[in-house]
């Protein structure tokens, strides 16, 4: 299992597979290969919706447009991921220098289709399985944020105490900015309205909406790359975990420390997913990026209101369950519609989750490993269309024009 310091990764959006993972590809790339011209191939969900993720934007970025051909092949899904691409350099009399097959995994990960990553790691845990990590917990007495100091350190602590920081101030900077999204969608800002509207309601409604602008205000962040956001565990859904901890900040006045603790239980629930699962919507649909987040979300809120592992344990399978063969169909393939508002409503759902789950004596039937396992083969039996390629669901062509019914755009 990963290190929790990469689940954790802090940059800019709109998409973590299909803007951080090529731009870090890119990175790799360039430093074994400084050639005279280099040719880039964007395969399957790649090539099919990263203009409106600005995948050619980032591998520019790093390549130089000015010697970087990019090729777009939509229809071309190579075996190992969705998400492939071809690097090849060439010197200046048009020899092939070098070429390189890479595959953006979801969350900014990156793998050459034999290793889970492209470099050499060393896991930092025994464990993988929440099962395995639960039964450490009850033979230790340690509770899950522990075992990850126990196998982490210090290091760890300090990368999410800057996570902290990066996640309240994307929520305050999207809290005070309003205007129109980048994009053909023309979508305007919701967060700053939705807060100030919050403040009017009912004592007992005024949390619950508060926590959507939170999440809406840090999808929108990211949907307009105007500033650093986190991948928790991706950019498309990097607005609930952030709101559900800020949440509980401002309201139950939680001290820093409890929320530090909490992302590691997040991140822990996180690793497990992508271990033994997906974090890649190109892979299983938005269940393994919204439903995932919901997961690591629900875990922390439990933990903040003083559960047992073996309630956040609950409260994470519940927010990955109820999150099952949810697909990923942006429209116009712009991390907009629907992800946005995805964000808000699985924010309100890992709330729900936590407090259900420390209703409870933790035991239940369905386990989280048993879910996660679910949800990567309910991934796997979703078409293509379903899975951030733009060509089915909401995605479809009719999809991005306003309803006379909705009385506003989207």
């Amino acid at each position: 299992m990963d290190s929790i310091i990469n689940l954790f990764k802090i940059g800019l959006g709109p998409s973590s597979s299909h803007t951080m993972g090529p731009m870090r590809a890119a990175r790799q790339f360039l430093r074994n290969c400084r050639a005279s011209r280099y040719q880039v191939t964007l395969y399957g969900s790649l090539a099919a919706t990263g203009k409106g993720h600005m995948t050619d934007k980032a591998i520019y970025d790093v390549l130089g447009k000015e010697k970087t051909e990019i090729l777009w092949q939509p229809e071309v899904f190579l075996p190992y991921h969705p998400n492939g691409m071809k690097f090849v350099g060439f010197d200046e009399t048009g020899i092939e220098q070098k070429s390189w097959t890479v595959y953006s995994v979801g969350g900014g990960f990156l793998s050459d289709g034999l290793h889970s990553g492209t470099e050499e790691t060393v896991s930092p845990y025994p464990y993988g399985t929440m099962r395995e990590i639960l039964q450490w917990c009850d033979e230790t007495g340690c509770s899950l944020w522990e075992y990850v100091w126990r196998f982490e350190g210090e290091k760890a602590q300090e990368h999410l105490a800057n996570v902290w920081k990066v996640m309240k101030e994307s929520v305050q900077r999207g809290l005070e900015t309003e205007g129109v999204l980048p994009g053909t969608l023309a979508l305007q800002r919701k967060a700053a309205a939705c807060f100030l509207r919050a403040r009017t309601l009912r004592t007992n409604l005024q949390k619950r909406g508060e926590l959507f602008a939170y999440a809406l205000a840090v999808a929108e962040e990211n949907a307009a790359s105007s500033g650093p956001i986190v991948t928790a565990p991706t950019c498309g859904s990097a607005g609930v975990l952030p709101a559900v901890l800020y949440s509980f900040w401002k309201s139950a006045e939680a001290e820093e420390p409890r929320i530090i603790r909490a992302l590691a239980t997040a991140g822990l629930v996180g690793l497990s997913a992508k271990e033994n699962g997906s974090i890649s919507g190109a892979e299983v649909g938005c269940q393994g990026e919204i439903g995932v987040a919901c997961a690591m979300a629900a875990a922390a809120a439990c933990q903040m209101d003083g559960g047992s592992p073996h309630q956040i344990e609950y409260a994470a399978e519940m927010g990955l369950e109820h999150h099952l063969g949810l697909t990923c169909d942006p429209v116009c393939g712009l991390v907009q519609i629907p992800c946005i508002e995805r964000n808000a409503f699985a924010a309100a759902r890992a709330i729900d989750a936590g407090l259900y789950a420390g209703l409870t004596d933790g035991h239940h039937r369905i386990s989280f490993d048993k879910v996660v396992k679910t949800m990567l083969e309910t991934g796997h039996d979703l078409p293509s269309l379903y899975k951030e390629t733009s060509t089915g669901g909401l995605a479809r062509d009719d999809a991005s024009k306003p309803h006379p019914a909705d009385g506003f755009p989207r």
